[in-house]
């Protein structure tokens, strides 16, 4: 047996190492898709993330479809990427809006056929809009956990379903996810937020199985912390509105950074990305390989917290 090792299956065991290691290389190195043309939705693309995903994709070329519940401030956006564009020599679209509240499902089906009805098609839907929370589970009314999932769990697997005929008969498009680490990680007073986001990873990873027969990819994106107005506008366990923002959120990634990690992942068709510092990545993994640990680790930090404040 040790012959055999030695002699004729080491080998065999390295070269095999060595054509996955060039492989993986191969995959970082690689430009990916173009989206120059290519049909692009971007729910809650009025401010935050979405709007800077909006920036990146349009500079990118793509023909965008903007959603968001304020029109005025869609129109803005797109008088802003418009300008932006004046004097470049690159060809780019001016975007279309659709105004609706991605809260409000049984308007959901209406919208879609409105995003459809603005080129014909989607090739790339992004669902980002999403509310946060900040909240002790004691103190927190049912109806606000229901509202939290209503906006980022049940509204884009609404938009999702009412969009993804179109590409299945088509055999083409794509669906990206902006989940969040804390669709992976469960920290305290986080219940709503950290809750809808686990369901939306579970959902997109089911659909990305099921639908990988028509040749649809299916990206989740999960960031850390964004310098975005999240916290501000995140709802408290009575409904009321957070109004701080968080010294984590304050110094977190800068929103443009994650616009054009998302439009990588886009182009190389990632599955799933986490977009986190050296903490947040290193706690996903030990809530996997040593959970009693970090079980342990969340309960201390509650006790210090002992209500919702800045982390």
């Amino acid at each position: 047996m040790e012959r055999v090792m030695g002699g004729g299956m080491l080998p065999v065991v390295l070269t095999s190492l060595g054509v996955v290691l060039l492989y993986r290389i191969l995959v970082r190195l690689r430009k990916g898709a173009s989206v120059q043309g290519a049909v692009v939705v971007i729910t809650g693309a009025s401010s935050g993330l979405g709007k800077e995903c909006a920036r990146v994709f349009h500079a990118a070329g793509a023909r965008l479809v903007l959603c968001g519940r304020d029109a005025a401030r869609l129109q803005q956006v797109v008088q802003e990427l418009t300008a932006s564009s004046a004097n470049t020599q690159k060809q780019t679209h001016t975007p279309c809006t659709v105004v609706f509240d991605l809260a409000k499902t049984d308007t959901v089906e209406r919208a879609a056929e409105e995003i459809l009805k603005c080129y014909g098609q989607v090739d790339i839907l992004i669902n980002n809009a999403g509310i946060s929370y900040r909240g002790n589970i004691l103190e927190t009314h049912i109806s606000v956990q229901r509202d939290v999932m209503e906006t980022n769990y049940f509204g884009p697997v609404a938009l999702t379903q009412a969009l993804l005929p179109s590409m299945v008969r088509r055999c083409s498009g794509h669906i990206v996810v902006i989940s969040s680490v804390q669709g992976k990680i469960a920290i305290p007073y986080r219940s709503a937020y950290a809750a809808s986001k686990h369901a939306t990873q579970a959902y997109f990873d089911c659909l990305r199985a099921e639908i990988e027969r028509y040749g649809i990819p299916v990206t989740v994106i999960s960031p850390g912390y964004i310098r975005t107005n999240l916290s501000v506008n995140a709802v408290t366990g009575d409904g009321s509105k957070y109004g701080v923002l968080d010294r984590t959120t304050a110094t977190g990634w800068d929103p443009r950074d994650v616009a054009r990690e998302v439009l990588k992942a886009v182009r190389q068709r990632s599955k799933d990305v986490v977009l986190a510092g050296p903490l947040p990545t290193a706690a996903v993994y030990l809530r996997t390989l040593w959970p009693a640990l970090f079980f342990k680790l969340m309960s201390s930090r509650a006790r210090k917290e002992q209500k919702p404040k800045d982390e």
